[in-house]
């Protein structure tokens, strides 16, 4: 009894793994074949795309004649280069207050901690809305500068909670033994603190980072020049906005029509292909920069 109980339990376990394994290709095919189907298209030939609708397989007629014009495009040249000033402006302002409001937050004995902590989890649930801060934009002279896109959005209560649980998980005696010493908090939080939630860091890193490169919306508001927009307006303008802007900066209208479909697949591979380069490098330290904390004993 106890060998066919066995066998039949061996049984159980081999269906319920090739289910397993099958739902989770079904998945991955389902999950990857878009951005498949991008690639292709954005090799293919504009008039062979459009003739071929649904699932393709292979470039339709090869052609790279749409990447040529996505980077000979000012727009895109301009678009990649205000998104790079604003991630190596933005993303130290944003590790550097993160980290100040993630030690305040795990500090004990605070004077106003209460208060000043209600005040900070309260900026999270509510905002004073669009166009109260679209005017105080306004009045802070930022309107069309990138500073607009770096300033209002320099910390996120998110991710300062991130960093808050991370240093309640250093040791009270490393800073207890510093501050004996002679250290003060700038000390401890540059010396002890940073070095030891350096997978958290990582985290937010990328956290800032896709949140910077992923963003249209405030651009949108706040940007009136079109040589200042970054990367995901130029994007949208591909897309969305029939290419008016994209338009602009082309002399050759023939140049557009030829690759009216095809520009907007390179387009997209153009904006997503950094992102995939840099995830991988930040990934190992990705679950243990989150869970830093999570769990004490």
């Amino acid at each position: 009894m106890a060998g066919n109980n066995s066998i039949k339990r061996d049984t159980g376990d081999i269906i319920f793994d090739v289910l397993n394994a099958i739902l989770m290709l079904v998945l991955v095919f389902i999950t990857l074949y878009p951005m498949y189907y991008v690639i292709c298209a954005s090799f293919s030939n504009n008039v062979e795309l459009i003739k071929s609708p649904g699932a393709i397989w292979a470039p339709k007629g090869f052609n790279i004649g749409a990447y040529k014009l996505a980077f000979s495009h000012p727009l895109i040249i301009s678009g990649y280069t205000n998104i790079i000033l604003i991630m190596l402006a933005s993303l130290p302002i944003n590790i550097l207050l993160t980290l100040f409001a993630g030690y305040f937050l795990a500090a004990k004995d605070v004077y106003f901690k209460g208060p000043v902590l209600t005040f900070i989890m309260f900026t999270m649930f509510f905002s004073g809305g669009m166009i109260p801060g679209y005017l105080n934009v306004r009045s802070l002279g930022l309107y069309n500068s990138l500073w607009a896109l770096i300033i209002p959005g320099a910390m996120s209560v998110y991710n300062a909670i991130i960093c808050k649980t991370a240093i309640e998980a250093v040791p009270d005696s490393l800073s207890e033994s510093a501050y004996i010493d002679g250290a003060n908090d700038i000390t401890i939080i540059f010396r002890i603190v940073l070095p030891l939630i350096m997978p958290t860091i990582a985290v937010l890193l990328l956290y800032y980072g896709i949140g910077h490169w992923n963003s249209w919306f405030p651009a949108s508001l706040y940007i009136k020049d079109n040589p200042k927009l970054p990367i995901q307006n130029v994007l949208r303008a591909v897309l969305i906005a029939n290419s008016n802007i994209f338009n602009a900066a082309v002399t050759d209208d023939d140049r557009i029509k030829e690759f009216a479909e095809t520009i907007k697949y390179s387009a997209i591979v153009i904006t997503t292909v950094p992102v995939l380069f840099v995830y991988p490098f930040l990934q190992k330290h990705f679950v243990k920069g989150v869970m830093i904390g999570a769990v004490k004993g």
